[in-house]
């Protein structure tokens, strides 16, 4: 775990409240794993006081650590307006990441909105050879497109009012290529907003397969000492009645997690 100030390379918008923010971190770029994140504090004041978790969308190879970020409060407005050549106090990196998976294996990345961050990382971590890439967005106007990222892997949309791409939701599409595409050996990974989560441990318990979700929740620390990040999880299988998302997540193996009491 690495504590820093790093400097800002760019934060420019992607959509019209979506921005990628990249920062000059060698260490923290080589050290990071996909589905982990970053606690930033987004001021160099004490207003907001609580530090912001934000997934680590990629790195590159000059050292460079990629987050992206959708404006939803005071804290990523506050971050939307900081400048190139700026720095903010970065911890991390955080948190447990996706066990990638064999080469061999016919992979669905499932993301929902905002959740496509980790799972760019993860894109360009794996061999996308094997990879069926699935997007949900709400209407066509959120749509984030992975070369605006610098990633270079195909996605196939789909958008909750058909505006682009399939006419549904994503895991609806995820259903459909199952059908068509399942493999003895499969494996889901999935991030996106909690009902898109259920929908996608549903469909992974309904055909059989192994899969791995990163869990999005509020973060006070990022480090598990304030409790306040806690999902309550199958106890037969993990020994415990409680999961912290920041430290044993936020990547969880999609049984652990007690999905009728969170």
């Amino acid at each position: 775990m690495i504590e820093d100030s790093i400097k800002i390379l760019s934060n420019n918008s992607v959509t019209s409240d979506t921005f990628l923010l990249r920062l000059y971190s060698p260490e923290l770029a080589a050290s990071a794993n996909p589905g982990q994140f970053l606690m930033v504090r987004v001021n160099e004041g004490i207003d907001p006081v609580l530090r912001r978790p934000f997934s680590i969308c990629g790195v590159e190879d000059d050292g460079t650590i990629k987050i992206l970020y959708k404006v939803v409060g005071k804290g990523t407005t506050i971050l939307s307006k900081r400048k190139q050549g700026e720095c903010l106090s970065v911890l991390g990196p955080l948190g447990k990441g996706f066990n990638l998976p064999d080469e061999s294996q016919k992979t669905f990345y499932v993301a929902g909105g905002i959740g496509i961050a980790p799972m760019l990382f993860l894109c360009q971590k794996t061999d996308s050879s094997n990879i069926t890439f699935l997007t949900g967005f709400r209407n066509s106007d959120e749509i984030i497109d992975p070369a605006l990222t610098g990633n270079k892997i195909h996605n196939l949309i789909a958008t909750d009012d058909g505006s682009n791409g399939y006419n549904g939701r994503v895991t609806e599409l995820l259903v459909e290529h199952l059908e068509q595409y399942k493999q003895n050996d499969t494996a889901i990974y999935a991030c996106g907003p909690l009902p898109m989560l259920k929908a996608v441990k549903d469909v992974s318990q309904k055909y059989g397969i192994p899969c791995q979700v990163s869990m999005e929740t509020l973060m006070a620390c990022g480090l598990g000492a304030c409790q306040g990040c806690i999902v309550r999880s199958d106890i037969s299988r993990t020994n415990t009645s409680y999961l912290h998302v920041c430290k044993e997540g936020p990547v969880f193996d999609v049984n652990d997690i007690d999905w009728k009491n969170i």
